[in-house]
């Protein structure tokens, strides 16, 4: 078993900054991409930013330049460091990693989800 647990949402001013974790545990053989998507109510998730396992990145166009994603291999760790928060950015926020297991076995993961709520 695989799970995903995403962490470092909350309330914030337009402007600052939020830092979100999320971390892979279990039966982990390795990690290839991961990423970070967003749901806002009543719109579909749609993908924040992805890394792949040799730290080539990619971001949605609403993020550049304000968003950076991270890994760190050795913990099974992603991070989304989130600057200059606007109030469209308010949504929960869903880490994701594409996984294969010690079974040989590859899935699509996902964590529980971690609300970011930014105030104007």
């Amino acid at each position: 078993q695989v799970q995903l647990v995403d962490s470092g949402g909350g309330l914030v001013q337009v402007g600052g900054s939020l830092r979100l974790s999320c971390a892979a545990s279990g039966s982990i053989l390795r990690i290839d991409d991961m990423g970070w998507y967003r749901q806002a109510p009543g719109k579909q998730r749609e993908l924040v930013a992805s890394i792949t396992s040799g730290g080539t990145t990619r971001y949605g166009d609403s993020v550049k330049d304000r968003f950076t994603i991270s890994r760190d291999n050795a913990k099974n760790t992603v991070y989304l460091q989130m600057n200059s928060l606007k109030p469209e950015d308010t949504a929960v926020y869903y880490c994701n990693a594409r996984i294969l297991s010690l079974s040989w076995r590859i899935s699509d993961s996902w964590g529980q989800g971690t609300q970011v709520t930014v105030s104007s």
